[in-house]
Parts: C-alpha cells; sequence; structure tokens
C-alpha cells in the first residue's frame, strides 16, 4: 500500500476562501486515496462549508486557526504576531513533521517569509526560488525565480538551475530538461552584470544541461525547459504571459461573436478551440513551488478556484513519490 501524503492547506487565504478551498481540499481527497489534506482554519465555518461535500473523512482532519493574514499585512510582522493564523498553522505542520507539504492562496510574502522562517532552508541552499510551471506551444516550463529574490547572486541563479533541473525531471517527467538564461540577447556577453557573471557558472556545470540565454520571445514556443531569471525579471515575465493570454482569449472570443459567418465558424473549430484553450490553462499545472526548503511550500494564485487548489494539492504527491527535497539535499552535498 502507498504510503500516504499529508498536505496542510491554508482554508483561510485568497480571494475564494474558504468555500473554494473546501471545494479543492474534499476533490483533491476524492481524486486520489493518496492523500489526507489537514485544513488549517476557522473550525465551524470549514464544518458548514464541509457539509455540501460527501467525501472519506479518513483523508481529512480540521486544524482550528482562528486568526486570518490578509494579503496588505506587513509579511514579518504578520507572522511573528499571528502565531494562531491559518499560514502559520500549516507552516508548524511542515515543520514538525507532521505534514509533507503545504498549500495557501493567501499572502505570497506570509508564505515565502514562513516558508524561511519557520520551515526553514535546506542546508547549502542559498535563497528558495518561487517556480511556477507555465504553458508553452509544446508542453511545460519551469521558471525560477518568479516572485521571492528580486535581488538574486549568480551563485544562486546557478542553484535555481539545479533544483529546477531536479523537479522538471522527476515531477514534469522531461528528461536531461534544456536549462536557458532570461536574457535581453542570445550571445553570451549580452545582458547585465548578473546574468554575465551567472552565464560562466552555468555554462561550466556539469550536473545540468545549458544551453545559453533565452529571450523572452522564445518562451511561449518553449526555448527552454528551465527558465532561469532573478525575480524581477520572473515576475514581469509570468504576468506578462498571463495577461497576453487572457487579452487573447477574450478577443478571440469577441471576434467569433462578431456576425453570423463567424457564428457559424465557431461552432465548427469549437472542439479544436476548446482543446487548445485548455493546453494554456495554468490552472491544471497547480501552483509554484517554494523549493529549497525542509518541506514543501505551494504557493497558489490569489484568486484560485477549487481546479487550482486540487491539482496544486495532488502535485504534493509527486514531489514526495520522487523525493525532490532528498535529491536536493544530494546536490548541496556535492557543491560543498
Amino acid at each position: 500500500m502507498a504510503e500516504m501524503v499529508n498536505v496542510a492547506v491554508d482554508a483561510m487565504g485568497g480571494d475564494n476562501a474558504p468555500c473554494e478551498t473546501v471545494k479543492g481540499a474534499v476533490e483533491a481527497i476524492n481524486a486520489d486515496g493518496r492523500v489526507k489534506v489537514f485544513l488549517a482554519g476557522r473550525e465551524p465555518a470549514l464544518k458548514e462549508e464541509l457539509k455540501k461535500y460527501t467525501y472519506n473523512a479518513e483523508q481529512l482532519e480540521i486544524v482550528h486557526a482562528e486568526e486570518v493574514i490578509e494579503t496588505g499585512e506587513p509579511p514579518v510582522m504578520a507572522i511573528r504576531k499571528k502565531k494562531d493564523s491559518s499560514i502559520v498553522r500549516c507552516m508548524y505542520l511542515v515543520k514538525e513533521g507532521k505534514c509533507d507539504a503545504l498549500v495557501s492562496a493567501g499572502s505570497t510574502g506570509a508564505v515565502l517569509v514562513g516558508g524561511q522562517v519557520i520551515v526553514g532552508r535546506i542546508k547549502g541552499v542559498e535563497r528558495p526560488p518561487l517556480a511556477p510551471v507555465i504553458p508553452h506551444m509544446n508542453g511545460v516550463s519551469l521558471l525560477l525565480d518568479c516572485g521571492a529574490n528580486v535581488d538574486a547572486r549568480p551563485s544562486q541563479l546557478l542553484q535555481f538551475a539545479k533544483m529546477g533541473s531536479i523537479y522538471m525531471e522527476s515531477v514534469i517527467g522531461v528528461k536531461n530538461p534544456r536549462v536557458g538564461l532570461v536574457n535581453i540577447g542570445t550571445e553570451e556577453e549580452k545582458g547585465n552584470a548578473l546574468t554575465r557573471e551567472a552565464y560562466p557558472l552555468l555554462k561550466s556545470c556539469p550536473e545540468i544541461n545549458f544551453i545559453g540565454n533565452v529571450e523572452a520571445r522564445d518562451i511561449p514556443e518553449g526555448g527552454a525547459d528551465v527558465l532561469v531569471c532573478e525575480a524581477f525579471a520572473g515576475n514581469v515575465v509570468l504576468k506578462m504571459l498571463e495577461g497576453v493570454s487572457a487579452a487573447l482569449i477574450a478577443k478571440i472570443k469577441a471576434g467569433m461573436m462578431m456576425n453570423l459567418r463567424s457564428k457559424i465558424g465557431a461552432l465548427l473549430v469549437k472542439p479544436a478551440l476548446k482543446q487548445t484553450l485548455k493546453d494554456f490553462n495554468t490552472e491544471a499545472y497547480g501552483g509554484a513551488p517554494l523549493l529549497g526548503l525542509n518541506g514543501l511550500v505551494v504557493k497558489t494564485h490569489g484568486n484560485s478556484k477549487a481546479v487550482e487548489i486540487k491539482n496544486s494539492i495532488l502535485q504534493c504527491i509527486a514531489f514526495k513519490e520522487q523525493k525532490i527535497n532528498q535529491k536536493i539535499k544530494e546536490q548541496m552535498v556535492l557543491e560543498d
């Protein structure tokens, strides 16, 4: 029998909590018997939501947390003062070994601070990167960092590349993933001081499959499997991709409804278009893991619906079964 994967879920975090969070948690345990969810939040509210669903009670446990860390609160202060918040409760469940992972749609700052201060970094990891999976024309890429370290050093970008390669190969299933350095040109000498110093480190590293610089326009075509950058550039790339995707979808839908001819055409292409749009739906890939911590921390979008919460919980199964943290620890030992 497979070992259970225990996942702490911040049931009060995000724009649609607790209804969508609870729904996603129930869908996750109904989809896979290997996962047990620990829902952290205000118990009366969670019990009321759970009345709507049928599920295996042995796969779900409520952890009462009276406080909620709001998005606008200073993260460090909130983590220190709100010990009885749903995010902090989840962090300690992972730190104490009761849970293998946590999922939160709450305050990004609080998740990042709590991950480092409470869960803690793997020995040798300088900075944990936030690493979302982003879809492209032929599959997906892993973008890291996209929000945790806006002032990264060259040695940290090298660690991002190593951890991203491990995750991409073990969880996503891409063999010998191509690592690209996000830059303003493909030539080795292009970029700012950070990218110019990071390039030779990546190029000389035998543990990764470095293919050189990757320009932003090549990202939607799958220019690399692992995209390495500091968080400022990564966040701009991520938000631009999300914005352009939403705008294109809206424009296509509007175009199809312009007149009778376009509406007839829309009916003909609807099945193929629906599948194409499904491939570019980021909700299907779950949340962004914060790699390099002593336990898995997954951050989902603040406006996450049940499907993204569900997939974020389920991705924790592969993370544990593929022993991602153990592989990262072994990589850090090699560095020493």
